[in-house]
């Protein structure tokens, strides 16, 4: 199993599905269609049942239970889309076997160094096979070391009918990199009483709580005229975006945040005299705090709206929100993905998610749904890396879900 892993992963990092802020359409590149279509063959191929994929590249698949027993529907969920933060094409992923515990040169004509003293995490996947970029790209464990665990695990349960099973759904989908990939998933027809996310890093993790999230688009109109005739004239709007930076840029930033504390994150910049444009998201996982920081951007561009005449547009959008809420309720599915990842000699990690996933939308769509390990770090980077054994521990997670599932009683 692990060599037919390792063949899918590559075969899917290779293929660029990056997704694109700001576009009105799912997806939000056609290039995701890509993977998807070559995901609908293999599925069908292995043998699932109801294999589909939409006009908006949601796969959705069934392994059907192969006992009588009355056992819940579950579901498990990954994305496709690689994030539109760093590039994803060309990506020419390394194979490390047997790594030794120290630096890894991905790019030794460009100097890039993936460093223990940098990422200390590397450390404990020594002996194991390492994956990692070229330096060049991000590698896309974010979200494909999901999409592999699930397709191999149910290809694992076709292969193995001695294992008893309820009826397991899946699905895939585009654009959960620019937090619109719940936006269009069919709950009802999906059809599971409640769903897991494959799409955290370290192994044992298992994540019911996640940030509140907005994005902020900040429009500034400024006025050109020629410099020699501008006084009292000209208003150069990166000057006005240059105190919205400065404002927003305090003790509440990514760089200076962690646990449970939230920020502003500056995406973005483009301008020049006449027009400049901010991009920001704001992220906390408490809903007052969180509600806090939205009406603290609003409230400076007001201010500065009455400075400078009102040249300042803000578009607030709510993305995401924090799954806790719909999950708390129902912890049974939680205890019992930890129960699964302890009986495979792991130690259950639970720990708020600095970021968002698809089933933190969808737990407020009526699919409660917390997310479990996906083995990769250093997301959204060149310097992202995966460990294989993650990723085959991951898809046992999944089986023993399944058989965790039959043995009950319902």
């Amino acid at each position: 199993m692990k060599e037919q892993i390792l063949d899918r992963f590559l075969r899917y990092v290779k293929v660029d599905t990056q997704s694109e802020f700001g576009v009105d359409k799912i997806p939000s590149t056609d290039k995701q269609f890509i993977l998807a279509n070559q995901i609908v063959e293999e599925l069908k191929a292995i043998g699932l049942s109801e294999v589909e994929i939409d006009e908006h590249c949601y796969i959705m698949a069934t392994l059907p239970a192969n006992t009588d027993k009355k056992i819940p529907t579950v579901g498990f969920v990954a994305h496709i889309d690689t994030s539109p933060d760093f590039t994803a094409t060309g990506c020419a992923p390394i194979v490390w076997e047997n790594y030794e515990g120290g630096d890894l040169v991905l790019n030794e004509e460009e100097n890039i160094v993936l460093r223990t003293e940098e990422f200390p995490e590397m450390v404990q996947f020594k002996g194991q096979t390492m994956i990692t970029t070229n330096g060049m790209t991000l590698l896309g464990a974010d979200d494909k070391a999901g999409v592999t665990e699930i397709v191999s695990a149910m290809e694992y349960l076709i292969n193995h009918p001695e294992i008893k099973h309820g009826k397991i759904r899946i699905c895939f989908t585009p654009d959960e990199e620019v937090g619109r990939g719940a936006d269009l998933f069919d709950v009802e027809k999906f059809g599971a009483e409640w769903a897991y996310t494959m799409d955290g890093s370290l192994p044992g993790e298992i994540e019911y709580e996640n940030f509140n999230a907005a994005y902020a688009a900040i429009d500034i109109q400024g006025k050109i005229v020629h410099p020699g005739s501008a006084k009292d004239k000209m208003i150069n709007s990166m000057y006005i975006a240059a105190d919205i930076i400065q404002t927003l840029k305090t003790e509440e930033v990514p760089e200076k945040t962690e646990g449970y504390e939230g920020f502003y994150h500056l995406l973005s910049v483009k301008g020049d005299v006449d027009k400049t444009e901010l991009r920001y998201i704001i992220r906390d996982h408490d809903k007052e705090k969180f509600e806090a920081k939205k009406a603290t951007v609003q409230n400076l561009v007001e201010q500065l709206n009455h400075t400078h005449n009102d040249c300042i547009s803000l578009t607030l959008t709510d993305q995401y929100y924090n799954m806790a809420e719909k999950v708390r309720p129902v912890m049974h599915i939680v205890e019992l993905a930890r129960e699964a990842i302890s009986n495979l000699g792991m130690t259950p990690i639970t720990r708020p998610i600095r970021g968002g996933t698809d089933g933190s939308r969808l737990s407020f769509m009526g699919l409660p749904c917390p997310n479990i390990f996906a083995g990769g770090l250093n997301f959204h980077s060149r310097y992202e890396y995966v460990a294989l054994e993650s990723i085959v521990s991951a898809t046992e997670t999944i089986v023993e879900i399944a058989k965790l599932m039959e043995s009950r009683e319902w």
